[in-house]
């Protein structure tokens, strides 16, 4: 008589079959972490004595099935992460032995049961990263036994309902990532069994309470960033002796930060960024030397606030394992304090968009572990600031140092040959708006995984390095404003994966590089205002005239009618010419070469003084919208057969367009789910600003009516063959039969993927765009298992205004420090 099967991990295939029901004596069913597909069937309802049911990390299909009622033993359920459809049976509410109910990382939709209320047992309720809409039941609140709540990542709305606040065992309490709005009830702030009080990303009003710090003597992350708080920061939390996260990130907290924070030894991660906090005498920044007593600490976020006066010393005996140190867009003046080398583990320091001062210190060359450094928009630091003398060689001793800016300061000599000796950079490396001199020197050919460079409005010059053609990985190159002379090298043509190139205003002459046309994936090309000579090239880039500029370049002739040039000459013309030279007399053929040559200098003149570069495209020039019979064709009249996965605001589906040779993506949006056009709009503004190797490449869009005369939108994207990072880590289905595993390396390249795409969203674009969705199922992988983040619907911009070209963004923490996605607990 079989009571237990346990057949987890073991690369099962096929269909659970409904003769399972036969089985009337089992108890325990595991199979998880298999193969299996399909949907569950019904006879699953006859196993009377089951008391534990675990299907999770599969490629399930379809409704649970309410027979799952009928088996009033069950203790467990769990079914995550499997591709579940429909809404939670109610029939589930008639479990009176449930303890353990996990549906998360499915694609359940609906409201939330309100017969889940019953189930006076159960301990732990994770229903994340679903789509269940409405409001929250307060029946929820007869769970006198939960301990762990995890709705995050839903589509749920209104307020927050306080009976869940009565349950007096809970410890884990999540609705991070939906729509909640309103005030948090005062009895949230009296439960002293609470561990993790997670409601980060939501709408939600009001302050802390001044003794929260007492009320939750046990809290050890509070996670409310990205909300509406205001107030000040309670002064009380120091009494929270466990704290380990705190992140007050994006509210409006004001006022002084306490200054008894030091007492917290627990503490990791400290996020103020983004709020209206202040220190205006130097009393004000003690909170800085109290926090030197943390000596767990890894990040502290104080960027966007209003911080102004010296920054104290004592920043320099923080602890020895802080890797996030930011503190851009503040007003802090001042030098950079002496010690800063002593936060030997720093990842990642941002002192952008403050008064600082004076030289930077040589001893930051001993931060060997530094990924990002930003110092710009500062009057002293790295953009924008009043950096003064040179370049510090000692930068060569970071050697993980991935992105460095140092535009917009004083900084004059020439570029150390040092800097180019960083071969860890990746990212970008800018040193635009300074007053450098001399040659870029032939060792930038080393800085061979870099995506940006920028040396832009200098006074640099002599010939390009061919060694710069080495730079393969390049995508935007801006050279503009400085002495660079001679022809640009034929290594460019190297540079296969370029999309901004920017030689103008320049010495450059020669013949004209038509070689540039094949360079594919060039979306914006300016080579104004030097001396090239000859034809311009048809193909490529030339051929959109509004992605290119060879204006002030008088003596070239062809391309496309659109850019206005005189026709080139052919041969036979040049012989006709040439026969009628010698007929004509000498001294004729002088004067009126002598004639015309003066008019052409006149003409010339004239034209150069007019000329104009054009901006940069916009995106809407880029990208033709198609239109929804196209989509319908190329998705199979959007088939189940091409379905790939079900979101929060809609669906995939695989397309094959341009005459069946170009595999998409097409995301269609469920314009009857609230705050589906806004998501839609959302990734639109968030996408025409971005260009990133590690950022999900745009095609199309489609704002229509479908053939029933309803409103539809879509987004067409690059097809990735290998799905999402979710499906490889948390493998499900064939996913999970995959013979290629992720290895140690493979790991290291798509988290250095990610990173670059972070970095490059909160510090390179135009405006700066905060993801708010980071997670595994948003992270893509193309064909060579490079990662792109995707799926920009809660992207927010950090200004409302662009950023002025040359100026760089301030770095800054968003979203949740620490964050796993919700439901990857093992439940």
């Amino acid at each position: 008589m079989l009571e237990a099967m346990d057949l987890n991990n073991n690369n099962f295939t096929g269909s659970i079959p409904p003769s399972i029901g036969s089985f009337s004596s089992l108890s325990v069913l595991y199979i998880g972490r298999n193969c299996f597909q399909g949907s569950i069937p019904n006879e699953i309802g006859s196993l009377s004595r089951l008391q534990y049911f675990n299907l999770s990390y599969n490629s399930l299909d379809g409704k649970i099935p309410t027979t799952l009622g009928h088996c009033s033993k069950l203790q467990n359920i769990s079914i995550r992460s499997n591709n579940l459809v429909g809404q939670i049976p109610d029939t589930l509410g008639r479990l009176p032995n449930l303890k353990v109910l996990s549906l998360a990382t499915n694609n359940l939709i609906g409201d939330v049961p309100q017969s889940l209320g019953n189930l006076s047992s159960l301990n732990i309720l994770n229903l994340a990263k679903n789509s269940l809409t409405g409001l929250l039941p307060s029946s929820l609140g007869n769970l006198s036994s939960l301990s762990y709540f995890d709705l995050s990542s839903n589509n749920l709305n209104g307020s927050i309902p306080e009976d869940i606040a009565h349950i007096t065992g809970l410890k884990f309490f999540s609705v991070s990532i939906n729509g909640f709005s309103g005030l948090i009830p005062s009895p949230y702030f009296n439960l002293s069994s609470l561990q993790h009080f997670a409601v980060s990303v939501n709408q939600l009003t009001g302050t802390l309470p001044q003794d929260i710090g007492l009320t939750l003597p046990n809290l050890e992350d509070l996670l409310v960033d990205v909300n509406q708080f205001h107030g000040p920061i309670p002064i009380s939390l120091s009494n929270a002796s466990r704290l380990q996260v705190v992140d007050l990130d994006t509210n409006k907290f004001s006022g002084r930060v306490p200054l008894n924070l030091g007492s917290l030894q627990n503490l990791r991660n400290l996020n103020l960024g983004s709020n209206k906090l202040r220190a205006r005498e130097a009393e004000d920044w003690d909170f800085i030397t109290s926090l030197t007593n943390c000596s767990n600490l890894v990040v502290l976020g104080l960027n966007n606030n209003s911080f102004t006066g010296v920054l104290p010393s004592s920043i320099a005996n923080l602890s020895s394992e802080l890797q996030w140190l930011v503190m851009g867009g503040n007003q802090i003046s001042g030098g950079i304090p002496a010690g800063i080398e002593n936060l030997v583990n720093l990842v990642v320091l941002g002192m952008d968009q403050n008064n600082f001062t004076g030289a930077i210190p040589g001893a930051i060359g001993k931060l060997q572990w530094l990924n990002a450094l930003d110092l710009s928009e500062n009057r002293f630091s790295v953009g924008k600031n009043e950096f003064w003398g040179s370049i510090p060689s000692s930068l060569r001793n970071c050697q993980n140092l991935e992105a460095l800016e140092l535009s917009n300061n004083n900084f004059s000599g020439t570029i150390p040959i040092e800097v180019f000796n960083i071969t860890s950079l990746s990212i970008y490396l800018d040193l635009s708006h300074n007053s450098l001199i001399g040659t870029l020197p032939m060792q930038i050919g080393s800085l061979t995984n870099l995506g940006i460079l920028d040396v832009s409005e200098n006074r640099l010059s002599g010939e390009i390095p061919n060694e710069l053609g080495d730079c393969q990985v390049l995508e935007y190159l801006y050279m503009e404003g400085n002495f660079f002379q001679g022809s640009i090298p034929p290594s460019f043509g190297k540079l296969k994966g370029i999309r901004e190139l920017d030689l103008s205003r320049n010495k450059f002459s020669g013949q004209f590089p038509d070689f540039l046309e094949n360079l594919h994936s060039a979306q914006y090309l300016n080579l104004s205002f030097n001396n090239f000579n000859g034809e311009v090239p048809q193909g490529g880039v030339f051929n959109n005239a509004s992605a290119i500029s060879v204006a002030g370049n008088n003596n070239l002739c062809g391309g496309i009618p659109k850019l206005q040039l005189p026709p080139c000459p052919n041969k036979s013309s040049k012989r006709r010419k040439q026969h009628l030279a010698v007929i004509i007399m000498v001294p004729v053929v002088s004067i009126l070469c002598s004639i015309v040559l003066l008019y052409f200098c006149i003409i010339c003149w004239t034209k150069s003084s007019k000329a104009k570069i054009p901006s940069t495209p916009s995106s809407s020039d880029q990208h033709k919208k198609v239109s929804y019979a196209e989509l319908y064709k190329a998705t199979d009249g959007f088939s189940s057969e091409n379905l790939m996965g079900v979101g929060s605001f809609g669906s995939v589906y695989k397309g094959i367009m341009d005459l069946g040779e170009t595999a998409v993506a097409v995301k269609v949006f469920n314009l009857q789910r609230r705050g589906a056009t806004k998501t839609f709009l959302a990734e639109c503004e968030a996408l025409r600003f971005v260009r990133h190797r590690n950022l999900v490449k745009i095609l199309t869009s489609c704002s229509s009516m479908d053939f029933m005369g309803n409103e539809f939108k879509a987004l067409v994207y690059e097809f990735m063959p290998h799905g999402s990072l979710e499906n490889w880590l948390h493998p499900v289905g064939k996913e999970w039969c995959q013979s290629e595993s992720l290895n140690f390396s493979k790991r290291l390249n798509i988290a250095i993927d990610v990173a670059s795409a972070l970095n490059y969203l909160h510090y390179h674009c135009l405006k700066p765009i905060v993801h708010c969705d980071l997670k595994p199922s948003n992270v893509l992988l193309d064909g060579t298992m490079s990662a792109l983040v995707s799926d920009f619907g809660l992207a927010r911009f950090l200004s409302k205004t662009f950023a002025p070209s040359g100026q760089t963004i301030s770095i800054g923490i968003k979203g949740t420090i620490g964050y796993v996605a919700p439901g990857n607990y093992c439940i």
